[in-house]
């Protein structure tokens, strides 16, 4: 085992100057994956470890999904904090609907420190196919035209475009 210096008081300029040389970047407090899945419907996945399910929240107001969760460490006051890099206490993130998702039925699971939402399409947004049937006749005759069924238009003879 071994233990890494935690210099929490460093300088926030020589922090930053430090990640930018490593190519790292300080960790979020509930990094998510969106994906659309076969069916039309979203999918949401956010990683919330250390979460407890009773902690997680999420409300839909005006076409905006809210995730609320909050992670509490689990040392005491009186206990002495060597490293803490691990985001603690409350999260929001917010994700506006666009228009096609059937807000009023989402579901959420919760497993395992990640939380899934399921957002479905909306019926009328789904796509459909439209059959195309032949309409009856074969030939048409537009009203006011001098050409008979079975004539070609003036100017044109024979088989080819012209």
């Amino acid at each position: 085992m071994s233990v890494l210096r935690f210099e929490p008081f460093r300088d926030p300029f020589e922090r930053l100057l430090s990640m930018a040389a490593s190519g790292t970047r300080p960790p979020l407090g509930m990094p998510m994956d969106v994906y659309r899945g076969e069916d039309g419907s979203y999918h949401v996945e956010a990683d919330l470890p250390g979460a407890g399910p009773d902690s997680i929240e999420l409300t839909v107001e005006h076409d905006v999904l809210t995730i609320r969760a909050a992670r509490t460490p689990h040392y005491g006051d009186s206990e002495q904090v060597i490293a803490a890099e691990r985001p603690q206490g409350p999260f929001t993130r917010q994700l506006t609907f666009g228009e096609g998702v059937d807000s009023e039925n989402l579901t959420a699971s919760y497993a395992d420190g990640v939380l899934h939402v399921t957002i479905p399409a909306s019926p009328k947004a789904q796509a459909r196919r439209i059959e195309v049937t032949r309409a009856a006749g074969g030939s048409r005759v537009v009203p006011g035209s001098t050409v008979k069924p079975g004539e070609a238009p003036a100017g044109r003879t024979g088989g080819g475009p012209g």
